[in-house]
């Protein structure tokens, strides 16, 4: 969906925030120009000069540390970098160092800017490369942001300074479920939403009477068809290939720029 939009608004920039699996950057096959890592910042403790008075510990509000056998134990997985336990220590004890998390790939293919979000494997937290993918997609006309899946911290991250969601639901009774707690975040979020029901071989009572009822606009059906299949599978952009999808993906693009962003 976010590739094929960004696709159709041509001179775009398309940010892959799913960054725990960025698989946006196999349909446009990109020439890479920067890869820049990504780090946050951790505590390191002087064991000369902490006096074991603990402040530290009780100031994180993460638990992301502890003191163990008379010296300080960082949690880095749960860290936030916020800085605190540096602040609060009497005797200067701490440090903080960079710890590398991830990386943001840039690379053009024809008119479209890709940034993708590359988190490390293993790392719990996926907002500091969100946060720097979303820095490094600059300024432009036209941003498509491909958000990661469910409603959480990272879903949260990448939408919070949207001018709109377009919301894709799929019509079985999991994909109303997963698309009502989408569309409260969003909601939460005070964002304009639009809806596009994907792989809709037949109407789904159920989601179109929410869409209704909470008055979202449905701005598209996909069907799902054997060829959009083949063409996803094969790694290709699918309004390159068919000119109907084409047709159908521009007129969504005007309905966001008419209407969602209006």
């Amino acid at each position: 969906m976010s590739v094929c939009l960004a696709a159709v608004a041509q001179d775009a920039v398309y940010i892959d925030c799913d960054v725990e699996e960025p698989n946006g950057r196999l349909y446009w096959k990109p020439k890479i120009e920067t890869e820049v890592p990504v780090s946050v910042l951790v505590p390191v403790f002087d064991a000369e000069k902490c006096s074991g008075c603990r402040k530290c510990v009780e100031f994180c509000r993460f638990h992301a540390l502890a003191f163990v056998k008379d010296k300080p134990i960082v949690f880095s997985e749960v860290c936030h970098s916020c800085g605190g336990c540096m602040l609060v220590c009497p005797e200067s004890a701490v440090v903080e160092t960079p710890r590398p998390v991830g990386m943001v790939e840039k690379g053009t293919k024809a008119d479209v800017r890709v940034v993708t979000g590359i988190l490390n494997t293993g790392e719990a937290s996926a907002v500091p490369v969100i946060k720097a993918a979303l820095r490094a997609g600059g300024k432009a006309d036209f941003t498509v942001i491909d958000c990661p899946p469910g409603s959480g911290c990272p879903v949260m991250e990448s939408v919070k300074d949207a001018d709109c969601c377009l919301l894709v639901a799929e019509p079985t009774a999991f994909g109303l479920h997963n698309f009502k707690m989408i569309h409260r975040l969003a909601a939460l979020l005070k964002k304009p939403c639009g809806v596009v029901i994907n792989k809709a071989d037949a109407p789904y009572a159920p989601l179109e009477e929410y869409c209704a009822a909470q008055n979202l606009p449905i701005l598209l059906h996909i069907p799902y068809t054997e060829q959009l299949a083949a063409l996803g599978a094969a790694g290709k952009i699918a309004v390159d290939q068919d000119i109907e999808l084409a047709q159908a993906f521009k007129g969504l693009l005007s309905a966001v720029k008419g209407g969602l962003l209006t």
